[in-house]
């Protein structure tokens, strides 16, 4: 089992900046790919980015390629998602997830999952 408490959410005006952090524990944090996912209301859960368990490798959403930086602390057990020159439409509540996979990007091969944390860009 792994256990992910995501935390670094907010509201913050358009063209903003925050920071998100997921921290883990359980089993060996630095053996899952982790990425980041978001829901907003009345829409299905999507992909945001995901890195690698050796690697470093990463992949990002075209959505947010170029403002989204995913990033991880194996020392700390912790992701991290810095979000830079986020737009009204980056409101959503954010996951983070841990997969078995190289460098996954559907939801389904994500095995853990945060609670989520709320962020709200406002125009």
């Amino acid at each position: 089992q792994v256990q992910l408490v995501e935390s670094g959410g907010g509201l913050v005006q358009a063209g903003g900046s925050l920071r998100l952090s997921c921290a883990a524990s359980g089993r060996t944090f630095s053996r899952y790919a982790m990425g980041w996912f978001r829901q907003a209301p009345g829409k299905a859960r999507e992909f945001v980015a995901a890195i690698s368990w050796i690697s470093g490798s990463t992949n990002y959403a075209d959505s947010v390629k170029g403002r989204f930086t995913i990033s991880r602390d194996n020392a700390k057990n912790t992701l991290y998602l810095q979000m830079n020159s986020l737009k009204p439409e980056d409101t959503a509540v954010y996951y983070c997830a841990a997969s078995a996979a190289f460098l996954p990007v559907l939801r389904n091969e994500y095995h853990y999952w945060g609670q989520g944390t709320q962020v709200t860009v406002s125009s």
